[in-house]
Formats: structure tokens, sequence, C-alpha cells
């Protein structure tokens, strides 16, 4: 288990609606939904590897 405390100086953090029961996120959205940025804005993408060329 871990415990982490945030305060934020101006803003506030966006959580979800009530009633929903769980959130699922990736690591950009938790890092910032921790730094007070609109976490549901994030969006990730999807990098193709480096093709091999013979």
């Amino acid at each position: 288990m871990c415990l982490y405390l945030k305060r934020l100086e101006k803003a506030k953090f966006c959580w979800p609606r009530i009633g929903h029961h769980r959130v699922q996120m990736n690591p950009a959205q938790l890092m910032a939904l921790v730094d007070g940025m609109d976490w549901k804005r994030v969006r990730t993408v999807a990098v193709k590897p480096p093709e091999i060329v013979g």
C-alpha cells in the first residue's frame, strides 16, 4: 500500500463523477492527474518500432 499527498497551489484535481467505481488510466494520465492537469485530455500515441533494413 502506498499513500501519497499532493497539494495544488491554485487549481484542483479533476476527479471522475460520483458513481464511477473504478477508473482505468495509463501512466501518462496518472502523471497528469498528479500534476493537477485534466487527465481525461491526455492521449497516448502508439509508436511503431523501427524496421530493420537489410
